[in-house]
């Protein structure tokens, strides 16, 4: 089934996009959060309130790439799992790993959503990334989107860690120098 078509399920209120949703995007919304989680129950729950938050959302909102819609959602739940328990007793070191090589691009003294609009910094990471050769992009958004381990990327790209270390590193400076150039950090 087509993504217009569960969306007209959606919009139905027929119980089957649930299912329909579940048989296209398990794999893809799994993989975001184990990437997070990295803990096979947390991930099924995880899904389940992913897909009670697509219930939930559509309508009113009527997603232009189901996928996306649905990893958001994905991601968001099991970033919101992961502050509100125990993160390194969870297995969730990547995680915080990630989140702290990351954290001097995206943070600063002062609240950064007080500072400018989320929206206007994801657009230009989101134009950056883009920017990227497809492979830098590839590690990049596996280690800060999936928070993929070191290992895991290194192996995905054929690369030795060290190599992916290397290149995540240039990658976040150039983007924090670009960012500053925009006067957006």
């Amino acid at each position: 089934m087509d993504d217009k078509q569960i969306i007209e399920l959606y919009f139905a209120r027929d119980e089957r996009a649930i299912t329909e949703t579940d048989i296209k995007y398990r794999k893809y919304c799994s993989a975001i959060a184990y990437g997070i989680l990295r803990d096979k129950e947390d991930v099924e729950e995880v899904l389940n309130d992913t897909y009670s938050g697509a219930w939930n959302s559509i309508p009113p909102n009527e997603p232009a790439v189901l996928s996306t819609y649905l990893g958001k959602i994905t991601r968001n739940l099991s970033l919101k799992r992961v502050r509100s328990a125990n993160a390194v007793k969870r297995g969730g070191d990547e995680f915080l790993s990630a989140f702290e090589e990351i954290s001097e691009i995206i943070s600063s003294d002062e609240d950064i959503e007080k500072e400018i609009e989320a929206k206007e910094l994801s657009a230009y990471i989101n134009t950056y990334l883009r920017a990227l050769p497809d492979t830098e992009r590839g590690v990049f958004i596996c280690r800060y989107w999936y928070f993929n381990s070191i290992s895991d990327i290194s192996k995905q790209f054929g690369f030795s860690q060290s190599k992916v270390k290397s290149m995540l590193y240039r990658t976040r400076n150039k983007m924090f120098s670009k960012l500053k150039e925009e006067e957006l950090l």
